[in-house]
């Protein structure tokens, strides 16, 4: 069976065998302004400005040089586009799309919910952060550091009031800092070879697959922006800011220290699709790929071309610089006799707080994905409320990454490249997914138009293929 709504612009049509229909409430008011509505795009890039940005990317351009960079904007542009399918459903139902998979298979959220942990489960980005702290302070055992920081980021997203707005605000700072970084960078650091360099990507550019790797690859388009279970929980982040029907969903808060949680036994909200709601869907959406544009696409692009800039302009041609994190000392220590001591570890210290920040989002996004499909899927009856649920997955993921540093799992690129082989592959699946469910849940006038669905065709088959590619590359490596 299915819950419909019909007007002259279609009817909604979300499967209820297994979960309840949605209730029927208007839209709300679209701001009339955009800055108020700026954040969920801009969280999205700050988490996002990690591993690719600070690690793959500018690895990357050490040894090929700049003529990849067309990848990162291929990868970013085709995230946008998965992004707001993703916030296309959210908007018009106030479900996050692994609720709305959930409707169509009984358990796909929980498929997700699982590749995302797996995904995360290898503490690359603290491990990363750490590194660069001892390069920093000159002293220091990465593993304790980054033991210590998985540890912080537990106390830090269990103990804010609201976890969106804690984020928010943390991500912020983090985004200046780069801006900082890119700002004086482009002053002291990047000469003429590196822009010329850059000209000659734009008119020649590379696949390098022979120099690098498919995995590698891989793992630089996976991450280019977000990836992964990243890009889904941009449903949960808009629902949090209270973008469209999510206005009506209680936000996520800490059971330590937040408010009462308002009851989230309600699946979710569709809306008449009546002239004046369409109205508001129309406004609703276009707010929502311009904030998206100008925050998740022009953020991240621009941090990649300028790292990848710095990288070449610092460490191209230099037989020293390994696959292995260790290059980012060596890119400091040429910032520093290139510019002065004091810009080395500006760079350290900037890139230890971008990964700490990232690493944060990321534990906070793993979470927050498997406690609202947990508690919307299975647990819908239960006391146990999503705070808490969320509370007990962020423990389990810092306890596993602290078993796993224990363990003696330190060397942060292959962790890295492992999580964004499983990113990869989840991208393959859910794109496929997304245009499923947005061509038949909703009323045609807001489902998924014919352009954007050849976009995600293109996301399937590019995700796929390299999804199936990795998997060869790495048996006949290994095997």
């Amino acid at each position: 069976m299915a819950d419909t709504r019909s007007t002259a612009h279609g009817t909604f049509a979300l499967p209820t065998k297994n979960l309840p229909a949605p209730q029927v409430r208007d839209l709300p008011e679209p701001p009339t302004t955009t800055w108020k509505i700026i954040g969920p795009g801009m969280v999205g890039a700050g988490v996002g400005l990690a591993s690719g940005e600070f690690i793959l990317w500018p690895y990357i351009s050490s040894q090929v040089g700049l003529v990849f960079l067309w990848g990162a904007v291929v990868g970013v542009v085709v995230q946008w586009f998965l992004n707001m399918e993703i916030e296309r459903y959210t908007l018009a139902t106030g479900e996050t799309a692994l609720t709305g998979f959930n409707r169509y298979g009984k358990h796909w959220g929980l498929f997700f919910a699982i590749m995302t942990y797996f995904a995360n489960l290898w503490p690359g980005w603290a491990t990363s952060s750490a590194s660069m702290l001892t390069y920093l302070f000159g002293a220091g055992d990465p593993r304790w550091i980054a033991i210590g920081i998985l540890v912080l980021i537990g106390v830090i997203l269990t103990l804010a009031p609201v976890v969106y707005v804690m984020l928010e605000r943390l991500i912020a700072v983090k985004i200046a800092a780069v801006a900082l970084l890119v700002i004086l960078a482009l002053i002291f650091a990047i000469r003429g070879k590196t822009y010329g360099a850059l000209g000659d990507a734009v008119t020649h550019p590379q696949f390098p697959a022979d120099q690098l790797g498919f995995a590698l690859i891989m793992g630089a388009i996976a991450y280019a922006g977000a990836g992964g279970g990243q890009n889904l929980v941009q449903s949960n982040w808009i629902r949090d800011k209270g973008f469209g029907q999510g206005v009506h969903v209680p936000r996520l808060t800490s059971p330590v220290t937040g408010e009462t949680e308002a009851d989230p036994t309600a699946n979710g909200y569709t809306f008449p699709p009546d002239d004046a709601n369409m109205a508001r869907w129309r406004r609703w959406w276009k707010f929502a790929n311009l904030e998206q544009a100008m925050t998740f696409v022009a953020i991240t692009v621009l941090t990649i071309i300028f790292t990848s800039m710095l990288a070449h302009a610092t460490l191209f041609g230099d037989p020293n610089v390994k696959n292995s994190i260790s290059f980012l000392k060596i890119e400091g220590t040429t910032l520093q006799s290139l510019v002065g001591g004091w810009f080395g570890y500006l760079f350290w210290a900037i890139g230890a707080f971008a990964l700490f920040a990232a690493a944060a989002g990321i534990v906070d996004y793993t979470s927050r994905l498997a406690s609202d499909m947990i508690k919307a899927r299975y647990l819908r009856e239960s006391k146990m409320t999503e705070s808490k649920l969320y509370f007990w997955l962020v423990w389990g993921l810092v306890a596993f990454g602290i078993i796993v540093l224990l363990a003696g799992v330190t060397q942060p690129l292959v962790l890295l490249v492992i999580s964004a082989c499983t990113a990869g592959t989840m991208m393959f699946v859910y794109s496929g997914l997304l245009w499923w469910m947005n061509s038949r849940s909703l009323p045609t006038a807001i489902r998924i138009t014919p352009f954007r669905t050849a976009v995600m065709a293109f996301a399937f088959l590019a995700f796929g293929f390299l999804a199936v590619f990795t998997v060869i590359d790495q048996i006949q490596k290994n095997f």
